[in-house]
């Protein structure tokens, strides 16, 4: 046990036994978390052998506050802290010789650790991600809907969503998937655990595309929504996430939640149009090189 109450572990198992309830009371907030630790949980079991994630808990389980986690290629996910918080954590995993690369969480979360990761370890903080966390009230799908129908792609279409989830992270500047995908690591990237949709004219040509999470905990996120540049602006986006947010909603999800760029006012008027409500804020940040090497934690 480290001081402050944060208990670590590179169990997930035993994480998630402990810490389950907690991600789960608030499942659209911790959405990244579930889904996310869920990968690691699933990754684990198919090689055993992979570097550990560090996963940790503040508090004892009946009274859980936060928690981290920190994967094997330096990406640190933390829930929302309470005030105070993050120089103890920085200075906690500097201690022990880890090295997050990048610190995704609620908005005022990452600012304050990427501040305290700066003054435990020198590591300047450089922001990459900012985004509104919407969360589904009411769908309302548009009227009218434009001709056509959603399909869930099949074996056939993979190449197409592969080349449609390259062309999104060209528009996005997404360059880590970039490489994933020339690398032929598919199923390494974000991508490779979604479900995807099309939404197709009556002739059976795709138009727009829209992926989802498994339901896990719960809570269902649709990401990405993609159209090409020149069918943009027919009403093929708003038409490919009311099929997927359905599809979530059948499958048993209690929150769907999307993620938008605050820069792209088009597609944030669309999905409140639709009926997601914003809920939060998130942001990103990546370090600089010469924090201390990592290391393993020294208990739970």
């Amino acid at each position: 046990m480290l001081p402050d109450d944060w208990h670590l572990t590179q169990d997930v198992d035993d994480f998630l036994a402990r810490a389950g309830d907690f991600l789960r009371s608030r499942p659209a907030l911790h959405n990244m978390s579930l889904t996310d630790i869920e990968r690691l949980r699933i990754r684990g079991a198919a090689e055993p052998d992979a570097e550990a994630p560090v996963l940790g808990r503040l508090g004892p389980e009946d009274e859980i506050s936060a928690i981290f986690y920190l994967t094997a290629r330096g990406r640190l996910g933390l829930t929302p802290l309470p005030a105070g918080r993050t120089d103890a954590l920085a200075a906690h995993l500097a201690g022990l010789g880890h090295t997050p690369s990048t610190v995704i969480a609620d908005h005022d979360t990452a600012g304050a650790f990427a501040r305290s990761w700066q003054r435990a370890t020198g590591a300047a903080p450089v922001p990459f991600w900012r985004t509104h966390l919407y969360r589904l009230g009411t769908l309302t799908p548009p009227r009218p809907l434009p001709e056509g129908r959603g399909r869930r792609t099949g074996g056939q279409d993979r190449e197409h969503v592969v080349r449609w989830c390259r062309e999104f992270c060209v528009d996005v500047g997404e360059q880590a998937s970039i490489d994933l995908i020339d690398a032929g690591s598919w199923d390494e990237s974000r991508f490779g655990d979604r479900h995807f949709t099309f939404w197709q004219t009556p002739d059976g040509t795709p138009v727009s595309m829209a992926a989802a999470t498994s339901v896990i905990g719960g809570v269902v996120r649709v990401d990405p929504v993609y159209t090409p540049a020149g069918l943009r602006g027919r009403g093929y986006a708003g038409a490919v996430t009311v099929e997927t947010s359905r599809t979530a909603l059948a499958a048993g999800a209690t929150d769907v939640v999307l993620f938008t760029d605050p820069d792209n006012p088009t597609s944030n008027a669309l999905y409140q149009r639709l009926g997601y409500v914003r809920v939060a804020d998130f942001a990103g940040y990546r370090f600089s090189p010469g924090a201390p090497r990592a290391g393993r934690p020294s208990g739970r």
